[in-house]
């Protein structure tokens, strides 16, 4: 049952929308963004729920990962009140979901909930394009009816937010972007040393599992995998007859082998953005050792950081557990044995540790991404 409220004054008004635009404009993740109009939304008008909807013009699709009480909802253009608006670009007030044409019931049936009053407004870019809707669902006054006042309070939020969003949304394209390239970049590195583009993904794979294990957030465990492609980037620099000798390196030839960390290093030191830097770090530390006997710095213990410790322990799990020009895949007991004699040598002890209790997780990544066709 709904709990009946009443409707804000304007100094309760005020409140809401200086708290909440203070805390979207300071905000850059578009997911976070979203859920914070949604809440304010909700505030100032007194609705049950919220929903903010995004137009995805090349799938031709509403959607929205921020609804109150419900996951992710995909649903066509053209469908329901909220593709109304996004067609027209204009507001809509109903009092009676169930009594208007327009109203598509399918997420009300996905859901079990039952829609009664519905205000929409469309959101627009700073061109005046529409890009989104704010959908409020029920209205929690004794009337249970939203007026002509919520419709301007809620063009209001939306006018206040819109640039936020609009930016985040830009922010995120820019950022799927960066990880397309990485990865791609990634696999071209690999491939110049014959491996195969699955290696990346595996140690893509890999380091997230070890970074979650670890304790650290979804966000930065996924930027770890995001930026661990490009651990090797700096092989396209090392000539062929070194990547793929079958034998062992001469000194010399090894000292040039160990320059792909440093040149990877320069190559995505200077980027402005938070996945190529976290990529360079990782680049020119994932072949240190916990005990300082790595290159090319011979940093120790937490001098290294800890995403170029996470990615060590990524890389040569699973260096060991593929085929190579220069040697045959290692047996899995015999990899577990290494890990074990260089806990505390080459690798971070408690790296070491969160690697065998996720041990589970990552055999299962090594057999969905494997190189079946491996000799």
């Amino acid at each position: 049952m709904l709990t009946v409220r009443v409707d804000l004054n304007p100094e309760e008004m005020l409140k809401i929308i200086f708290d909440y635009i203070a805390k979207i404009t300071a905000e850059k993740r578009l997911s976070h963004i979203l859920m914070l109009m949604a809440d304010m939304g909700r505030e100032m008008i007194i609705a049950d729920r919220c929903t903010l909807w995004l137009h995805d013009e090349e799938r031709q699709e509403l959607r929205t990962t921020v609804a109150h009480e419900v996951g992710e909802i995909r649903i066509p253009v053209d469908s329901g009140i909220v593709g109304h608006t996004i067609r027209t670009g204009q507001p809509i007030i109903i009092d009676d979901a169930y009594q208007d044409e327009r109203f598509n019931a399918v997420v009300d049936r996905q859901t079990g909930y039952r829609t009664r009053s519905i205000l929409v407004i469309p959101i627009r870019d700073k061109e005046g394009k529409v890009m989104g809707a704010y959908q409020a669902i029920n209205k929690m006054t004794p009337a249970g009816k939203f007026t002509q006042k919520d419709l301007e309070h809620l063009t209001l939020a939306a006018y206040y937010s819109g640039k936020s969003l609009e930016s985040a949304m830009l922010a995120q394209e820019i950022e799927e972007a960066q990880k397309e390239i990485i990865f791609t970049m990634g696999e071209v590195g690999e491939s110049r040393s014959k491996e195969t583009g699955n290696h990346v993904k595996r140690v893509a794979e890999y380091s997230k599992i070890l970074a979650l294990h670890y304790g650290l957030s979804e966000e930065e465990a996924e930027l770890i995998k995001t930026a661990s492609p490009m651990h090797d980037i700096g092989k396209v620099a090392i000539p062929d007859s070194i990547l793929n000798k079958p034998g062992k390196l001469t000194a010399d030839e090894y000292e040039l082998m160990k320059t792909h960390t440093t040149i990877g290093y320069h190559l995505l030191k200077n980027s402005k953005g938070r996945i190529l830097n976290a990529a360079a770090t990782i680049a020119i530390e994932h072949h240190e050792k916990w005990n300082g006997t790595g290159y090319p710095k011979g940093l120790q213990e937490e001098q290294i950081h800890l995403y170029g410790r996470i990615t060590a322990i990524a890389d040569v799990f699973d260096a060991l557990a593929s085929d190579r020009p220069y040697k045959k895949a290692w047996e899995l007991d015999r990899i577990l044995g290494l890990f074990r004699q260089e806990r505390g040598e080459h690798f971070d002890p408690q790296l070491v540790d969160v690697f065998f209790e996720s041990l589970d997780e990552i055999l299962e990544v090594r057999e969905k991404y494997g190189d079946h066709f491996n000799s």
